[in-house]
């Protein structure tokens, strides 16, 4: 019943947008090629899903013609919403008329100049959705954060940390480009490299050919990671449980042989002379329906509120729901998770806007809380739509700072 509605929508949706395009193209040719268009992406859009794919996800061909077809659908949305608000005129401007005047006009017809405005401001999400996947999803971005805090020990004054995360390798269909970001990440020279989780979409075997890439990461403390909800294999249909713990072994031995220190609900010791630092690594800790598996208390037993901490945690809501109140008195948090939905607008200090954003309070960027802060990545690799539309992948840089006691 659901896809009987949401096909009698669509439909609807279809003819409405067909109006449009008729009012300016009057040639039949023209509203040939417009039909001819829509049913060869919806119909290759179906033969997608009826295709084998490599990891079992939304990847290759998939992937491409689910970004066609929301390319396709966002022209075609802009035009409905534009069409509809000059309906809802012309319905007004017919009551007038029938109340108020003499007028015999009947019910007032399109105007041309509305239609073509109409597709005009369709063609911009379609052309940036269509960019996204051609350069969008490759167009890494530094951003770069300074943060102080009381409790920093003086000799991790200008401590430096680069954090990715979202690598989702099974989406990867360029080398060299894939080359290039790790390159940017160690030309960040920090003393620590961290990853939120979300290796691959579903499968260890995905990030194999990316091993001998990922593991050139170096920093001087080493390279540290979590997991995310994708590398548990729930999305994917194994033949038995059995297989799905064998992939997931094998995903774990995948970080061991990128030369990386998982944590999995657990901590390690970064040491500067007597003092030192706690990288505090839980599993995946999400609301919503997401696997619960991150386990605070048992990463951070033994540790002293008072001592500096930094938390990776894939899922931002961990920190909205758990951590940012936390006793423990978690100084810095690192998460991923949301990608910043791949889509949306960002005008650096002024202005940010996503959809995800009314799925989540943190979703992208720095957010601080009692002087408990969150960096939630915005992702290194896509998933499903095959591009990025504004919200660029991400490296982060933080340098910690220890804050002058005068203004403590």
């Amino acid at each position: 019943m659901r896809w009987i509605i949401s096909i009698a929508i669509l439909l609807a949706l279809e003819v409405y947008a067909f109006q449009a395009f008729r009012t300016l193209f009057k040639f039949w040719w023209s509203l040939s090629a417009y039909v001819a268009i829509t049913v060869v992406v919806v119909g290759l859009l179906i033969y997608s899903f009826y295709q084998p794919t490599t990891h079992g996800s939304l990847t290759g061909f998939r992937a491409y013609m689910i970004g066609i077809f929301l390319s396709l659908s966002a022209l075609k949305l802009s035009v409905v919403v534009v069409m509809f608000g000059e309906d809802i005129l012309r319905v007004f401007i017919f009551i007038y008329n029938k109340l108020f005047t003499s007028s015999a006009e009947n019910f007032p017809s399109r105007r041309k100049f509305i239609s073509t405005l109409a597709l005009g401001l369709g063609a911009i999400p379609f052309l940036s959705l269509l960019y996204g996947m051609y350069k969008g999803k490759y167009n890494f971005k530094v951003l770069s954060y300074e943060l102080e805090f009381d409790n920093l020990p003086e000799e991790f004054d200008g401590y430096t940390l680069t954090q990715i995360s979202d690598i989702h390798s099974g989406s990867f269909d360029n080398e060299e480009e894939i080359n290039y970001a790790v390159d940017l990440v160690n030309e960040q020279e920090s003393d620590v490299v961290l990853f939120t989780g979300d290796l691959v979409n579903n499968l260890a075997e995905e990030m194999k050919p990316w091993i001998p890439v990922f593991s050139r990461l170096k920093a001087k403390d080493g390279v540290y990671s979590i997991l995310g909800n994708h590398d548990y294999g729930d999305y994917y249909q194994f033949a038995s449980e059995d297989k799905k713990q064998e992939n997931f072994k094998d995903l774990v031995k995948v970080h061991s042989d990128l030369g990386w220190d998982l944590l999995r609900n657990e901590r390690k010791e970064i040491k500067r002379g007597e003092h030192k630092l706690h990288v505090i690594g839980v599993e995946n800790w999400g609301k919503g329906g997401f696997k619960k598996a991150g386990d605070f208390e048992k990463a951070a037993k033994g540790v002293d509120p008072k001592d500096f901490k930094i938390l990776m945690s894939h899922d931002p809501s961990h920190w909205d729901e758990v951590i940012k109140n936390h006793e423990k008195d978690v100084q810095l948090t690192l998460s991923g998770h949301t990608h910043g939905m791949q889509f949306g607008i960002e005008i650096p200090g002024w202005f940010k806007w996503s959809p995800v954003q009314y799925r989540y309070e943190q979703w992208a960027g720095l957010y601080e809380n009692a002087k408990r802060f969150i960096n939630v990545n915005r992702g290194f690799g896509y998933l499903a739509y095959p591009g990025r539309v504004g919200i660029w992948p991400e490296v982060t840089v933080i340098k910690l700072k220890r804050r002058p006691v005068s203004e403590a």
